[in-house]
């Protein structure tokens, strides 16, 4: 199984401290403010479609499995070293990887899609806020927004597999741009463990059957109800069009 760990570079730091405040760049859920400059290929916004109690929380679908439980103890060991985020992630991807494939890992309820828009749900958040476990199914061309995360990040191709596109924020004049830097396709059994900043890409299903994904996420899902930090609406290039089927 192939774990692929992507580390922020200092450049990409710099330029993330400098643009933090780009109106093109808008958190997730807002909508980007009517100056920002769209890229000429426009990407659809499919938000997860999770489950949320009363008070707005995500809740778990269904009980864990036992398969389930075993990894989430052995990513609550590895979480609780208290290590660096690049490092947790990595020991978290190591403790992933040998889940990824199995039947038992899921229950049916948790992989189930969602004709409209990819599918979220939460299988654990940790009592401590310190991790959360998810599941997402992608139906056939499904696919994000351009993002970055809230927090260190684990992704595990369980069914399927799943292509990437991989940017960087790079300064232009008085504001910013997306750069695009590498493609790459995610067979089942691969993980990427990877933290901010330099974590900005979009995930797709390209298709022709459904994938099933597996992510840990280094924050109270639960509470956040996303792990998107924000959503970019900048011209991206060059690099392959951003626009699904």
């Amino acid at each position: 199984m192939d774990v692929m760990g992507r580390r922020a570079d200092p450049a990409a730091m710099a330029t993330a401290a400098k643009t933090a405040a780009v109106p093109a760049a808008t958190p997730a859920g807002t909508a980007a403010p009517a100056a920002a400059r769209t890229a000429p290929t426009a990407v659809p916004v499919q938000a997860a479609a999770p489950l949320a109690d009363a008070a707005g929380r995500l809740v778990a679908t269904t009980p864990a499995t036992p398969r389930m439980q075993q990894l989430i103890a052995d990513i609550r060991a590895a979480v609780g070293r208290g290590l660096d985020p690049d490092t947790t992630a990595r020991l978290v991807a190591d403790r992933l990887a040998p889940h990824l494939g199995p039947d038992d890992l899921l229950t049916p309820e948790q992989r189930l899609g969602d004709p409209a828009r990819y599918r979220q749900h939460l299988v654990h958040a940790e009592a401590d806020g310190s991790f959360s476990v998810v599941a997402l199914v992608w139906l056939p061309g499904q696919q994000t927004p351009i993002h970055d995360h809230v927090a260190w990040c684990v992704a595990g191709v369980h069914r399927g597999q799943e292509s990437e596109l991989r940017y960087r924020l790079v300064p232009d004049g008085p504001t910013a741009r997306l750069e695009f830097t590498e493609a790459a396709v995610s067979p089942q059994g691969s993980v990427a463990a990877f933290a901010p900043p330099g974590d900005i890409h979009l995930v797709r299903n390209p298709g022709p059957g459904t994938a099933l994904s597996i992510h840990v996420y280094g924050a109270d899902i639960s509470r956040l109800t996303t792990s998107i930090r924000r959503t970019y609406h900048l011209p991206a290039g060059p690099g392959p069009a951003t626009g699904g089927r």
